[in-house]
């Protein structure tokens, strides 16, 4: 299966990149992905932050099934007050 893959923020700056698109088995899981990206781009092991993730524009568990997704975003924490 083919994902698109969208990054915000910082996660642009460590990838170099907003967008990309990855080629995963089925079955494969949001982690899957994740440990993929690492793989293409070793800074985002160093970003000390676990992203927030969306699946198709809804947020999603690191668990979750890429089965029948078309777009994966990554998004670093947000704060505010």
């Amino acid at each position: 299966m083919i994902i698109e893959v969208r990054f915000f923020a910082s996660l642009v700056d460590s990838t170099g990149a907003a967008r990309d698109r990855v080629e995963l088995p089925a079955g494969s899981d949001v982690s899957v992905l994740w440990r993929t990206l690492i793989e293409r781009y070793p800074a985002l092991e160093t970003t000390r932050i676990q992203p927030l993730v969306a699946c198709d524009m809804e947020y999603a568990t690191w668990d979750a099934s890429l089965d029948g997704v078309r777009e994966v975003a990554f998004l670093p924490p947000v704060s505010g007050g």
